[in-house]
């Protein structure tokens, strides 16, 4: 994928939640069942990355479960970032530390704002499939490798919206954006609209890039950038499979 696509995804996603933050945050507030799934292999004290935190609804469960050691968000959205500051209970439980900084994961040099001390583990919920190109995805798990030592985890999801036949009603075609040239895009590459009703308002629509993964190409991926398949599920929705969790260690 060249350069110049990949930037105007990116640009498409962040325009979007800028612009949709805080209603998209509405729609966020409650823990996926495929993540409190995950969080039963977490143990309760240590330091911990979040790749797009989002609006803080798993921080605020973290604080809940009165977890100890440090929890780190990471976000590019000023807006979500707001959410979930917002969202921590007060005060937070002796012994931890939830912090919240803006970092975009397309930066070449994200990791160099993180604080010193390692951590303990790195988690991705809901964030890789919303980076372009197989190049991007290589360098940012190859990244996460180089925060964590052997045998530390890596949990991460990715959607499956393919299937949901309403979701799937969500595809648009690639030439309502003719700025993108669609022979440069690679294979699960999606454009899907979001749409929000406020009442007494109209309702607003977004557009947002999304790369559907197939168990494939997350094998190849994970394999390639130095992680080892621990467990692979599938929860989420009203079916319980439009997720696909990872759960993974660095090797």
């Amino acid at each position: 994928m060249q350069a110049e696509t990949v930037s105007f995804l990116l640009d498409l996603n962040r325009q979007f939640y800028q612009t949709f933050g805080e209603a998209f945050a509405a729609t966020r507030r409650r823990i996926q069942p495929g993540i409190q799934r995950a969080l039963e292999s977490i143990p309760p004290r240590g330091r911990w990355l979040d790749l797009g935190c989002g609006s803080g609804a798993l921080a605020a469960r973290w604080a809940r479960d009165n977890r100890k050691g440090l929890y780190l968000g990471l976000d590019f959205s000023p807006v979500l970032l707001q959410e979930a500051r917002a969202a921590l209970p007060e005060p937070l439980p002796a012994g931890l530390d939830i912090q919240f900084l803006p970092a975009d994961l397309s930066h070449p040099h994200w990791p160099q704002g993180l604080p010193a001390g390692g951590f303990d583990g790195v988690l991705a919920f809901a964030v890789l499939h919303h980076l372009p190109s197989r190049q991007l995805q290589a360098r940012v798990l190859s990244q996460v490798r180089a925060l964590l030592s052997p045998g530390q985890r890596f949990i991460f999801s990715v959607w499956q919206f393919q299937r949901s036949p309403k979701l799937m009603t969500r595809v648009q075609p690639w030439s309502t954006l003719p700025q993108v040239d669609s022979t440069d895009l690679e294979p699960g590459d999606t454009l899907l609209d979001w749409r929000c009703s406020v009442p007494g308002q109209p309702e607003q629509s977004g557009l947002r890039y999304v790369h559907l993964f197939t168990p494939q190409s997350l094998a190849e991926l994970t394999a390639e950038t130095g992680f080892a398949l621990v467990e692979s599920f599938d929860s989420d929705g009203h079916t319980g499979n439009l997720s696909s969790y990872q759960i993974c260690k660095a090797v």
